[in-house]
């Protein structure tokens, strides 16, 4: 059986309609930081507000290193019309043996509302189920972050329950919404079509 690293040890390229899904440079530095420095954006994140370019950097540096020993690192999601990062989509977690895995995403508050995220997560779906060989994918949220649970929602992701002062972050233990979606689930979706929202 294929591990799920083998898989990113020549990066994967994915493509959707408004994006391209590919490795994160230092060339992305302030995009990134551009976001990752909103208090809106990182109201609800594990990691802390960016304060400089520094720590944008530093986060950068971890991602190429993740990159350079071929392990399983995250996609920059780049708009193809504008040409620049407008955040991170990425496998958080995963587990071979029982054949799924988690996924974490961000994206600048400018590409809110507008369904940039929900159309990221059902391309890294798809490959996760159709190249990974994934059977579950779960994806998580702080319990306030509404526009999180919707993302999941919208990509046919469904709700488990509340993970009770599940992770510590920011100085506290948070609850988070669970949910999940399995192979057979999404394939449905995809025959039958997204639902209207």
């Amino acid at each position: 059986m294929m591990q799920i690293e083998e898989h990113f040890q020549e990066f994967p390229v994915l493509e959707t309609a408004r994006t391209r899904l590919r490795k994160i440079s230092y060339a992305d530095q302030e995009d990134m930081y551009s976001y990752c420095r909103s208090p809106i954006v990182s109201r609800y994140t594990v990691w802390d507000t960016h304060q400089s370019l520094e720590d944008t950097k530093a986060f950068i540096e971890f991602v190429l290193n993740r990159y350079d020993i071929q392990k399983v690192g995250p996609w920059g999601i780049e708009h193809k019309q504008e040409k620049k990062l407008i955040g991170s989509c990425s496998f958080v977690s995963w587990d071979n043996r029982n054949k799924r895995a988690e996924l974490g995403y961000v994206l600048s508050n400018k590409y809110w509302n507008q369904g940039y995220m929900t159309e990221v997560i059902r391309r890294v779906l798809e490959f996760g189920f159709n190249e990974l060989g994934l059977v579950r994918i779960e994806a998580r949220c702080h319990v306030d972050n509404i526009g999180s649970a919707r993302v999941m929602e919208k990509t046919g992701m469904r709700f488990e329950g509340i993970l009770r002062r599940h992770i510590w972050a920011k100085g506290a233990f948070q609850d988070v919404k669970l949910y999940s979606i399995i192979k057979d689930e999404f394939a449905s979706e995809l025959e039958e079509g997204p639902a209207i929202s």
